[in-house]
């Protein structure tokens, strides 16, 4: 494996940060999870607008244009000579000092990892998954917005772990005021009488590049979609449920709480969504070759 730091390639045995970079030191900087098909990078243009939006937001200074940023991520592929995989795009504050003050980090650092991924079984999307609420809280957006795809997940990685321990195969994170925000790495639908809910952004959820996706998607099937505030309530009495997300793509829920959802099994409504997913994602995208 061949990865991208600050314009050169390195073999995975050779790419180093330094131990003074505030991205180890302190979770200072952002990144994205960018998956690509037969070829082509899916979703390319919205994933760097979210970067950019993470990077203004905590006043980080992108090291490379939008065009140099591009060919970077190109690059980062080609070098590997894949077809199909996922990209983790990493901009960090850079090399400092052991203090907070990111005004001695003189130059952000790029980081660009491409390799294949498997976060799920296929079998998990024929069977669906078994989701548990979390007993740690999602951040309010009060004190750090969810917008900011930063380094700092330790949030999601505790409540990842509630999950895990508890033989789950995805955890449901609640806000402060007990409302559904989100699950540790993936937005959250359910749908109910033939309309699709997931929680609003205000809610304290990431505003996920697949969760905008299957906006589109439903639209083009008919199918009404509404974001208002979400208890377990709403999802232990939905008819069906998935979650989205970049490594995740889109993924039938079946029980949360071992409540089973509908009647156990995932939905039709679902299987259409993800048939048309699929169908997207093999036929658009930025060209890598």
């Amino acid at each position: 494996m061949k990865i991208y730091i600050d314009g050169a390639f390195y073999p995975e045995s050779e790419a180093k940060v330094s131990v003074f970079d505030h991205g180890l030191l302190y979770g200072d900087g952002v990144f994205e999870g960018i998956r690509f098909y037969n070829g082509r990078v899916f979703e390319l243009e919205a994933h760097l607008d979210r970067l950019w939006d993470s990077s203004r937001a905590i006043c980080l200074t992108l090291p490379l244009s939008r065009e140099e940023m591009t060919e970077a991520v190109l690059a980062s592929v080609r070098e590997n000579g894949l077809q199909d995989g996922y990209i983790r795009l990493v901009v960090t504050r850079g090399v400092g000092t052991l203090g907070l003050n990111p005004e001695t980090c003189k130059r952000p650092s790029v980081i660009i990892i491409a390799a294949s991924i498997t976060l799920y079984p296929e079998e998990l999307y024929l069977r669906g998954l078994d989701v548990i609420t979390c007993g740690t809280r999602r951040i309010a957006p009060g004190a750090f917005s969810p917008q900011v795809k930063s380094l700092n997940y330790l949030n999601n990685v505790l409540a990842k772990i509630e999950a895990v321990q508890a033989g789950a195969g995805e955890g449901l994170m609640l806000n402060e005021q007990g409302y559904v925000a989100e699950c540790t790495g993936d937005n959250i639908f359910i749908l109910k009488r033939g309309t699709l809910f997931t929680p609003p952004i205000s809610a304290g959820g990431l505003r996920g590049i697949t969760r905008e996706v299957v906006f589109k998607i439903a639209a083009e099937l008919g199918i009404a979609v509404r974001e208002p505030e979400m208890t377990r309530y709403d999802i232990y009495t939905a008819d069906e449920c998935f979650l989205t997300g970049t490594a995740a793509e889109i993924i039938p829920v079946i029980s949360l709480d071992k409540r089973l959802i509908g009647n156990g099994k995932p939905g039709p409504q679902t299987a259409r969504l993800i048939a048309r997913f699929r169908e997207l994602t093999q036929s658009s995208g930025t060209p890598i070759y």
